[in-house]
């Protein structure tokens, strides 16, 4: 018996993956909508993540489940912040019956521009439940400093 890969996405998707194989996607897409891909041409699956901006800090959360920190590497340069990994198959003994396969298997990445007020030196990742959440503290903002005119 054969597994079947539940692949949900729109039409758009299965669009930018066909494209994708013969190497155009990052140019068509970057070309007519102006968006850095390179998350989506990269990558066996894409993880969920969220991205909020608070008074004090910057918090992504990306959904990983099944990934073991080990298999996570997280970049920050020039501005960007890089996400990647990989989720390893895990083979089962097929009974008789029907097997569906949702949960995707292989590599990821995704990659983020974050303003210049992100402080890359005190960027903190931790994992729960399945929920990576990187925290990156805004930079104190400089206060202006009154110069002082004096007589000649």
């Amino acid at each position: 018996m054969n597994l079947t890969k539940y692949e949900p996405g729109t039409l758009f998707d299965r669009f930018h993956k066909e494209i994708g194989r013969w190497g155009l996607a990052d140019t068509l897409l970057r070309d007519f909508m102006g968006e850095d891909l390179s998350d989506i041409a990269t990558s066996d699956w894409r993880p969920a993540v969220d991205i909020k901006e608070e008074p004090n800090r910057y918090v992504i959360l990306a959904d990983i489940p099944g990934v073991k920190p080990e298999d996570i590497e997280i970049t920050m340069e020039n501005g960007m912040v890089t996400i990647k990994g990989e989720r390893v198959e895990t083979k089962e003994k097929e009974e008789k019956g029907y097997r569906r396969m949702e949960r995707h298997q292989g590599s990821f990445y995704r990659r983020f521009s974050l303003p210049e007020t992100a402080d890359a030196e005190k960027v903190v990742a931790t994992g729960k439940n399945g929920v990576l959440e990187i925290v990156l503290p805004k930079l104190e903002q400089v206060k202006p400093k009154r110069i002082e005119i004096k007589a000649k």
